[in-house]
């Protein structure tokens, strides 16, 4: 245990030995990344559903529910407890109505109120609105715009809705963000979170609710997507690996907020409104941050990038802050000679995503990564949206579901640099399937059992979920690799996307979500075995490579330019690290 935990400490030295600069560009991009959080599970408290019932077209003088009379239907909820029963109501006019949820019925023979009666009834539809329980949440927006009965279906699309925009966001942005820069992306998704988080709680109608949490879900899946880039180009090559998984944990803070906002404001467009500013101090100076040295060199603007790097020296008070013009020289040389090594292959092909697919190992290794990164997302957002429904209070159920997230990334850290990545990934995701198994196996009046069954899913499929980044990476040549990290995250978002309907299974079935993540993750485990271990292997460029580290002879039929020095970058990014003994 003592050896274990000096081990986790030493990994975690290098997370907290970060140049001055660094740390404060690392903790000012990743706060607002707690934002993101907070608008992906916003509406597991805002779109609730109460109790309800159909209006009636009059005043009440008495109420009856079973052998339970009231003088009004507030004094009733308490004691309701099935939506297969309905309330009998007397109206001060002396008529007396059956209330389900769907309908009502007004009874032919209006004698002494009584909750069963065998006489003639006039069925109705719900034409005077309906009324709603509001000693939880005194209103939601379902309860704004009457999205029950025939029209449930429209709230069941406003987290589906959502993370379609999460899906467009990622990778719109993500390609602005290469072409205009990392900094204006931030600067703008930063910007558009505030607002349309702002705007969502005075829109007037459904559709414009949902349009504007639409381009809200866009900018926020940007921010996010630009924020891992960014911190990655700006932190060094030792805790790179803890300040990327790192910005989960920040999410999953916001997934906390919500539990307490939720907790204390029980209006929908307050809380919305209090969710949106939570973040506001980011706004107010994202506007200071840089541009990377990373973006600038490769858009050659080297005069930008060598102020960016006076900046970085005056902060890590570094006496000899290192001279683009110097580093620029070598590495045109180490193209030039590049070229001279291979100019019959100046003409590169291009990649598409049927280089993922090249011969049986490379489409396999693919596949298998997509099923991960759909499982990872899937997994992650059923045992988070499905937390509100477990029984007891929903809203510490929801703030378990996101703490336990912060222990599961220095554990993923911990075993992906001792363990190895698959070795890590297979028992985990094998876990996560068991403890779906486990979970329908729990008596249902055992609350306590089921919401640590629950805690101990979500932990499992965390660490699958933020490992999976990495291991892509790893898995594939450098030809390919942006290509395959970012298909990978496209099955992500699909999985975000089903994961709402997934949700509304329990319907059908309590325990189909479980049972649907179960075999997903246990697939997954499975088809993992068949992927090579990556841990202190060298990084492959080019297929051929890729394939022989999963030990295939197939190849793919096709020349690859050899790597080019990047001795600038690697250059500026040990400067970033670099101090001044005196410093010390």
């Amino acid at each position: 245990v003592i050896f274990s935990c000096i081990e986790c400490f030493s990994s975690l030295k290098c997370f907290l030995s970060l140049s001055r600069f660094q740390a404060c560009v690392y903790f000012a991009s990743v706060f607002q990344a707690m934002s993101c959080g907070i608008h992906y599970l916003a509406s597991v408290f805002m779109a609730v559903t109460p109790n309800f019932i159909c209006g009636f077209p009059g005043n009440v003088s008495s109420v009856l529910l079973h052998n339970s009379s009231a003088s009004s239907i507030e004094d009733i909820w308490t004691l309701w407890t099935s939506t297969e029963n309905y309330i009998a109501v007397q109206l001060e006019n002396g008529e007396i109505w059956e209330l389900d949820q769907c309908s009502r019925s007004k009874r032919e023979v209006n004698l002494d109120l009584a909750y069963e009666y065998k006489g003639n009834k006039s069925v109705f539809s719900c034409s005077d609105g309906f009324l709603y329980d509001d000693t939880k949440w005194k209103s939601t927006v379902v309860t704004q715009w009457d999205l029950v009965c025939d029209r449930e279906w429209l709230a069941k699309l406003i987290q589906p809705t959502f993370m379609l925009g999460v899906l467009i966001g990622a990778v719109i942005f993500g390609d602005i963000a290469d072409r205009l820069g990392r900094q204006r992306v931030i600067w703008f998704t930063s910007t558009g979170q505030f607002v349309f988080g702002i705007a969502v709680a005075f829109t007037f109608d459904y559709y414009s609710f949902v349009v504007v949490r639409f381009l809200l879900a866009m900018v926020s899946s940007g921010y996010l997507v630009v924020a891992f880039v960014y911190v990655t180009e700006f932190v060094g090559i030792k805790a790179r690996t803890w300040a990327s998984m790192h910005v989960h944990a920040f999410f999953a803070m916001g997934i906390m907020v919500v539990a307490l906002v939720g907790f204390l404001v029980r209006t929908w467009w307050v809380y919305q409104i209090f969710l949106s500013i939570a973040t506001l101090p980011f706004v107010l100076c994202c506007w200071m941050l840089p541009e990377t040295p990373f973006w600038l060199l490769s858009e050659e603007r080297y005069e930008d990038a060598q102020k960016v790097i006076d900046t970085m020296a005056r902060w890590n008070k570094v006496s000899t802050p290192c001279k683009i013009s110097e580093l620029c020289s070598v590495q045109q040389d180490d193209l030039a000679s590049g070229r001279m090594r291979d100019d019959d292959t100046s003409s590169t092909k291009k990649h598409n995503i049927l280089d993922l697919f090249c011969n049986w190992q490379i489409a396999r290794r693919t596949i298998t990564v997509w099923l991960i990164w759909f499982t990872g997302s899937l997994g992650y957002y059923v045992f988070s949206l499905s937390s509100v429904s477990l029984g007891g209070n929903e809203y510490l159920n929801l703030f378990l579901i996101g703490a336990v997230e912060l222990p599961c990334y220095i554990i993923a850290c911990v075993a992906m640099d001792k363990l190895g990545r698959r070795n890590t990934l297979i028992p985990f995701l094998i876990l996560s399937a068991l403890i779906c198994v486990l979970i329908m196996l729990i008596p249902q009046d055992f609350n306590i059992l089921i919401i640590l069954a629950n805690m101990a899913g979500k932990f499992s499929i965390g660490v699958a979920f933020g490992l999976i980044y990495l291991y892509t990476a790893e898995l594939y040549p450098t030809i390919v690799r942006s290509l395959a990290v970012g298909s990978g995250s496209m099955m992500c978002r699909v999985g975000s996307v089903v994961a709402p309907f997934c949700v509304y299974l329990r319907s059908v079935w309590i325990f189909m979500p479980l049972l649907l993540v179960g075999i997903m993750a246990l697939l997954s485990g499975i088809l993992t075995i068949m992927l090579p271990e990556t841990l202190g292997k060298p990084l492959t460029n080019t297929l051929v490579e890729a394939t022989e580290m999963g030990r295939n002879k197939k190849s793919c039929s096709e020349k690859t330019p050899p790597a080019h020095s990047g001795a600038a970058l690697e250059k500026i990014e040990m400067f970033g690290q670099e101090r001044v003994s005196t410093d010390k």
